[in-house]
């Protein structure tokens, strides 16, 4: 029932919800932004997962994604996965780290694909960014690999492009992804500038390049995101910061991992508490998180599609 779809006072509707299902990582990048949620050690129970998806997908949500903290150091990962109810796309943000020895056993548990961390082929580089030591490295390799033969496909390899730490890889990066026969696309994503010391990119410089070298350039309707086509490789450009088309179009609700919805990944001051909840108090709680959500960068009117 229409009444029953989930609208914000923007005219955006919900079909997309990202669970963080921990805070906790295994690496400590030094430019992330922990999902916009403060660290703290509760995390949901597989039980309130589920129902807070339930009740997502019976109000119009088609799309789930999990993400942390690294939702992969949850060794019940599997059984929230096997909880779920059959929804359009399950897919899930990881560091790869843990993910070759369970790569099978998730796609058997219902994820659909996954999004991989990997912000360089250079070891030290990687140990620089993740503050770890170089050979864990190898692992994400290892763990990129696993997925593509599990069918965890099509991967999106996330790359925060830093001026001076990774910035002269990309021709590197794009050689690497193109070993996968399309089951890899590459997404150079625009980092959230929380204390880089200035080693944010100018990502204008890399989307000229990118279009000096695409045999075609596709256009995507969410966030009119453009998709460049270099020697049989895809990449994307992610750009969301001071971005009001990515706001305007925004179909996502998310759920920290202590068990708030959170309308919005840059705002902490406007979260609705589920983790009590009862099955009919969820979705008055949903729809009280829809009259919270405004975008965050407004900028001028723009179409929205929903």
């Amino acid at each position: 029932m229409e009444s029953h779809i989930l609208i914000d006072s923007y005219g955006r509707k919900i079909t997309s919800l990202r669970v963080s299902i921990t805070s906790k990582c295994n690496l400590n990048c030094f430019y992330c932004h922990n999902e916009g949620q403060s660290g703290h050690e509760t995390e949901m129970s597989v039980e309130l997962i589920a129902r807070i998806i339930n009740k997502a997908a019976s109000l119009g949500v088609r799309k789930v994604k999990f993400s942390g903290g690294e939702p992969l150091v949850r060794k019940d990962f599997e059984e929230i996965l096997a909880q779920l109810p059959k929804l359009k796309n399950v897919s899930a943000t990881t560091n790869g780290v843990l993910l070759s020895k369970r790569a099978k056993g998730l796609k058997a548990a219902g994820l659909d694909r996954v999004n991989i961390s990997l912000d360089t082929l250079d070891p030290d580089t990687y140990a620089k960014i993740c503050r770890c030591s170089s050979n864990i490295h190898q692992q994400v390799l290892d763990g990129v690999y696993a997925a593509v033969d599990a069918g965890l496909t099509p991967i999106k390899l996330n790359m925060v492009m830093l001026e001076g730490v990774n910035s002269g890889e990309l021709n590197d990066m794009i050689s690497f992804i193109k070993k996968f026969d399309g089951n890899v696309i590459l997404q150079i994503i625009e980092p959230m500038d929380f204390g880089n010391n200035g080693l944010l990119m100018e990502m204008d410089i890399i989307k000229k390049e990118l279009e000096s070298r695409a045999s075609s350039v596709i256009e995507r309707k969410m966030h009119r995101r453009k998709k460049y086509m270099v020697d049989g490789a895809e990449i994307e450009l992610v750009k969301p910061i001071d971005n009001s088309v990515f706001c305007a179009n925004c179909n996502r609700l998310r759920v920290t991992s202590d068990g708030k919805l959170k309308p919005c990944l840059l705002r902490n001051d406007n979260l609705v508490d589920v983790s009590h909840a009862s099955d009919s108090e969820l979705e008055t709680l949903f729809y009280k998180a829809m009259k919270n959500r405004e975008p965050f960068y407004k900028g001028q009117p723009q179409e929205v599609i929903i």
